[in-house]
């Protein structure tokens, strides 16, 4: 089965929790803090693995979790960090947040990497707190979270050549005739569900790419037929063989056909009519053929090249695929919309969130939320008193205490953090 998008949960592994420990050893007075950091938590990955053409590993495993930090040991040992959990996808693989549409990363190159959810960091042990003032602190602080998201996982096949046309022109016959790839061939539309890759051999010691995709059909960049599903597998090709059936067996007007589907490419990304296109005028040994190919050639506007070829008598296959590999040796390897650069790095810049939001519940407690106040939440070992100390300081510090004040909140009031209450004190 070809699976070319899922929707996948990921998340990181956390940081391991740092150590309240003391040196207790003979004969050494005033041994002092030695609790270790937690190991930082498994990174999620994903590498491209060019063995793979479908997301079908992904149809049965949607939630990827990674191994959290080893916790810090005493005598000041580092806890082990954990090894990231590596994910294969196939190249052309495109990984989307879905709650903010940001592209994450765009794989294309055989054992190329990208962090999809960054683990959490260790939490510090309490020697990393000492100071003149505080010698033996009592606290140390938990791992910081792994981070999670949904993501959307889309494939775009990186073949050489894309075949395009309506459905039942001939573009499986086609595809097998000229490679060992054996697509589904019949009578009737969308016989193809789902795209075909083949090798095609030249035999001029040339060999290309060349996938099969499902038929179009007007109004397919809006979802009409399987277009919409298939449309993006356009995108990656370097050129474009649109396939006609100009023996008009099924009494469409041949111009017509190549105006509408190139309509549709066009409404998709207008781009892909910047690619090269080759027109295969097939079913030539049908009748009638011939004067649709001269009325067709008279409309024509564009400067594409028109070969007649018969998929079934394989007629004109071998002038066609030497057009083909000739047009892909004049243009570039990589895909033609990425420019080289100078640079390397990429700054992006992102608007800081704001540290926390306070909203009211119908009970008229206070509720507190935010990235960065819940982050600090999770990192600190309410056990110990000092620990909720510094907490309360680094709110402070933070202006929640000030903000609460504006917004009404008084001596007694309930404030909620996640699942814990507190109660604010003047």
């Amino acid at each position: 089965m070809f699976v070319d998008q899922v929707s996948v949960y990921v998340k990181a592994g956390d940081g391991g929790n740092g150590l309240v420990a003391y040196r207790r050893e003979k004969y050494v007075p005033k041994g002092g803090p030695a609790g270790g950091d937690g190991g930082n938590g498994a990174d999620i990955i994903f590498k491209v693995d060019e063995g793979l053409n479908t997301l079908m590993d992904f149809r049965y495993n949607r939630h990827f979790k990674g191994k959290r930090g080893e916790n810090g040991m005493s005598k000041n040992q580092h806890g082990k960090n954990s090894a990231p959990l590596v994910i294969p996808v196939p190249p052309g693989t495109t990984v989307i947040d879905e709650d903010t549409e940001e592209v994450i990363a765009d794989l294309t190159t055989h054992e190329q990497k990208a962090v999809i959810a960054k683990g959490g960091r260790g939490g510090r042990g309490n020697s990393r707190f000492a100071s003149p003032k505080n010698p033996a602190p009592e606290y140390a602080e938990n791992g910081e979270p792994g981070q999670e998201r949904n993501i959307k996982v889309e494939l775009k096949l990186l073949a050489d050549v894309g075949l395009v046309g309506f459905p039942s022109v001939g573009k499986s016959t086609f595809l097998s005739v000229v490679s060992a790839a054996k697509p589904k061939i019949a009578d009737y539309h969308f016989t193809t569900l789902s795209p075909n890759l083949g090798v095609v051999d030249t035999g001029d010691q040339r060999s290309f790419v060349m996938a099969d995709l499902p038929g179009l059909i007007e109004g397919a960049h809006e979802g009409v037929g399987l277009g919409h599903q298939f449309l993006r597998h356009v995108e990656r090709t370097r050129v474009i063989v649109h396939v006609i059936d100009m023996a008009s067996t099924e009494g469409r007007d041949p111009y017509d056909d190549y105006r509408k589907i190139n309509e549709e490419l066009k409404e998709y990304d207008e781009k892909l009519m910047n690619r090269p296109q080759i027109i295969a005028a097939n079913k030539m040994d049908m009748p009638g053929a011939e004067e649709n190919l001269q009325s067709f050639q008279e409309k024509l506007e564009e400067d594409f090249p028109v070969y007649r070829i018969s998929a079934i008598t394989k007629e004109g296959l071998r002038d066609i695929l030497y057009a083909i590999a000739d047009t892909l040796e004049r243009i570039p390897k990589t895909d033609p919309e990425v420019e080289d650069s100078e640079e390397t790095v990429i700054y992006r810049y992102q608007k800081e969130e704001t540290p926390f939001q306070i909203t009211r519940d119908p009970d008229g407690a206070f509720v507190l939320s935010g990235n960065k106040i819940e982050k600090l939440f999770k990192m600190t070992d309410f056990n110990r008193d000092e620990a909720v100390q510094r907490f309360s300081r680094q709110m402070r510090g933070m202006g929640v205490d000030e903000a609460l004040r504006e917004r009404g909140a008084k001596d007694g009031d309930t404030i909620r953090l996640m699942d814990f209450e507190f109660e604010f004190i003047e």
